[in-house]
């Protein structure tokens, strides 16, 4: 007689939200519904200080060499559908130099990716950078009611794979030759974080994000 296949757990699941065009507001940072009007002049601005477009080596698009290519390029997309841009406005710096968005965003099941990001250089590796992604995994989480939040990346993007693993993602595997961009082959690291895992990493965060956890020009006294 054979053995009862082993199945997967039961799931009452209640369909998740679609994001809104609601401001994320954190201590640091604010995420704004991307509007290229509203955004285009400051983040060109601030993209421009990566003088040899180096940030732009693993994106589908870039680099933009003038305020209206980005621009057109931000009119080209669907801002606030999917996926979902978020444009990144640092308070301390009073300028939007980031943008961010939720991605393959399918509310039936309860997953959403979060991808194209782009930091300008005087974004990369700030307090603001770290609450940005903790605002938009806690609006997934929380708000949205979703139950996976994944991350993807190109396999030779080191910098990407360490971010990932450093905000709280669990590496998942390798999908080889999934895609083509710029005319060439990108082998695709998978990470995600799921719903029960949240709650231990929102106390990490919200740890890591205390002012006291900072000096006075924004340099943390402990890691995440």
């Amino acid at each position: 007689m054979s053995k009862k296949p082993k199945i997967g757990f039961a799931v009452k699941f209640k369909k998740a939200k679609l994001p809104n065009k609601q401001r994320l507001v954190g201590k640091y940072s604010i995420l704004e519904p991307a509007n290229s009007k509203k955004h285009s002049k400051d983040l060109f601005k601030n993209f421009s200080l990566d003088r040899k477009g180096i940030d732009w080596t693993y994106m589908p698009t870039g680099p933009y060499k003038t305020e209206k290519s980005l621009k057109k390029y931000l009119n080209a997309k669907n801002l606030t559908g999917n996926p979902f841009f978020y444009a990144i406005y640092s308070k301390r710096l009073q300028t939007y130099c980031g943008l961010a968005s939720y991605l393959r965003i399918k509310p039936q099941i309860g997953t959403i990716e979060v991808g194209w990001i782009t930091y300008a250089p005087n974004l990369q590796r700030t307090v603001e950078a770290s609450e940005a992604m903790y605002l938009m995994m806690k609006n997934a989480f929380e708000s949205l009611g979703y139950r996976r939040y994944e991350w993807k990346c190109d396999n030779l993007n080191k910098r990407s794979k360490k971010s990932a693993l450093r905000l709280g993602f669990k590496y998942e595997g390798l999908f080889r030759q999934s895609t083509i961009y710029k005319k060439r082959n990108r082998d695709t690291a998978w990470f995600s974080i799921i719903d029960k895992e949240w709650k231990k990493l929102k106390k990490n965060y919200q740890r890591f994000l205390m002012p006291s956890n900072f000096d006075k020009n924004y340099k943390q006294f402990k890691k995440l």
